[in-house]
């Protein structure tokens, strides 16, 4: 390593944000500029470790310990040549994955963990700025055609693999624009959409062939698809949201999360296709119910909206300040954690139960009934459970809803159905573990829409692995395209 005692010497850093007060004035990404040096500095921090445990919290498993040296060094190309045969997509990582692999990070024991995510972003940054990414396209092509359905990080990961192999691939998005969750489902304030313009354009270089404001299943059939295309890569995510079936849900004010971010997000970007009407809650009160990310973007979004108030309620326990004795390290730490959309305002409550939705005679919301509960400590072999609290019963002020509950299965009706797809237990396409394919001779599958709602570093894994099962199932022979790290640094 460059600097053996950098994280004896430097104190993690991260770049400075513009304020709470003035970054809901507008959509834009809030991080201001971090310097190349500081960035050097951040990446002198890691340590000579023994076993890079950053590396097991990595799905990707990208080299971490040596691009972080090559920073240091200030030999960024060969930072940016080590990342980009993990990760085909670190300006996305870069900005909006949990880095897991920091809670692994062995300095991370008893200081604050290297800032791995901001490197990443940094090297890709840097290499964009220095215009190291550029088109490669394959030398030759084969005579296999591959659809991918879904333009999501899995859908992107698994094109672009296989078009390194040389076979012929088109990316069907039923949306209007590229991008899958990330166009439309990650606020702007988050992942500036020029961000995902400008790889698309890269990948369409590439010969990579996109085809947005097709429904496959709708505008075209899967009978079609299956004639024309040598193999199908399923990778629609994982897009129907758990509802909340308690009285006075047919109210109006009543949404799922992602109809909202999806439709505030396309007025953001000029999109035409747009719902009827819509969701403004400008001086309105916002109740969030979920808190987890989705949740904290509704959360943000009406910051941005100037609402009334807005309150986000969970469920479950509030979580503690600190790791657990029963949530070691190098585990995912299951602790507190405050979001910007937090900062810039928001009321949290935990252990609440959602009781009914109440509405003026119109039909429109006001209220919320919401009672607090109390969790028991389940019993071997039984599943937590909860007791309301008496006297707690309580109405709160709420013209709009937001059910921010996750994501229970894809969407069967259409495409899957027509394909005669099988289901696993969760309702997720029922592919092979390690093999990705589905009971369709020719048809594979990966990301959310085959392991169900996950993190967007684990759908470019799970689209480079894919990749290279279909590579091999079309060419007979061991593929020779990269999936997962397999160098001396990684655990597996």
């Amino acid at each position: 390593m460059g600097k053996p005692t950098g994280f004896l010497e430097y104190n993690r850093e991260l770049p400075e944000e513009k304020t709470p007060e003035e970054r809901v004035k507008d959509y834009a990404e809030f991080y201001l500029d971090f310097s190349t040096r500081k960035t050097e500095i951040q990446s002198a921090r890691c340590m000579e470790c023994g076993i890079p445990f950053c590396h097991s919290g990595c799905p990707l498993g990208n080299i971490i310990p040596e691009f972080n040296d090559a920073v240091y060094r200030q030999n960024w190309l060969q930072a940016y040549e080590i990342l980009n045969s993990t990760n085909n997509l670190p300006e996305f990582t870069g900005r909006i994955c949990p880095a897991p692999c920091e809670s692994s990070c062995v300095l991370g024991i008893n200081k604050p963990a290297v800032t791995i995510e901001l490197i990443e972003k940094q090297i890709i940054e840097h290499a964009y700025k220095h215009g190291w990414v550029k088109a490669s396209p394959p030398s030759f092509r084969t005579n296999k055609k591959v659809a991918v359905v879904g333009s999501g990080p899995s859908g992107l990961a698994t094109a672009a693999q296989i078009n390194k192999a040389g076979h012929s691939v088109t990316v069907f998005e039923r949306d209007d624009k590229i991008g899958g969750l990330l166009r439309y489902g990650i606020p702007d304030y988050k992942l500036d959409k020029s961000v995902i313009d400008r790889r698309i354009a890269i990948m369409e270089e590439e010969g990579i062939l996109f085809k947005p404001n097709t429904n496959v299943g709708v505008d075209i059939s899967a009978k079609e698809l299956k004639e024309v295309f040598d193999a199908i890569v399923l990778c629609g995510g994982s897009t129907i949201p758990r509802d909340l079936p308690v009285p006075g849900r047919e109210h109006k004010g009543v949404y799922f999360a992602m109809e909202f971010l999806k439709d505030n997000s396309k007025r953001v970007q000029k999109s035409t296709a747009l719902r009827d009407e819509a969701i403004n809650v400008k001086d309105a009160h916002v109740v969030v119910i979920g808190g987890g990310d989705t949740g904290s973007d509704c959360v943000g979004t009406s910051n941005r909206h100037e609402a009334k108030s807005i309150t986000q309620i969970e469920l479950l326990p509030k979580p503690k300040e600190e790791r657990g004795i029963n949530n070691p390290w190098p585990e995912w730490p299951n602790v507190l954690r405050t979001s910007s959309s937090h900062q810039e305002g928001c009321e949290r409550l935990w252990s609440i139960l959602t009781k009914e939705f109440i509405a003026d005679k119109n039909g429109n919301l006001q209220a919320l009934k919401i009672v607090d509960i109390e969790w028991g400590k389940p019993k071997k072999g039984e599943r937590p459970n909860f007791k309301e609290v008496p006297n707690t019963e309580r109405e709160i002020p709420c013209n709009y809803a937001f059910l921010a509950m996750g994501f229970v299965h894809p969407q069967h009706e259409g495409l899957l159905d027509d394909l005669g797809m099988h289901y696993d237990s969760r309702g997720n396409v029922d592919a092979d573990y390690n093999k990705y394919n589905t009971n369709i001779k020719g048809v594979f599958s990966a990301g959310d829409m085959r392991r169900g709602q996950s993190l967007v570093v684990w759908a470019i894994h799970e689209g480079r692995e894919c990749a290279r099962v279909v590579d091999e199932s079309l060419t007979g022979i061991p593929s020779n395209l990269e999936a997962k790290n397999r160098s001396r640094y990684a655990l597996d």
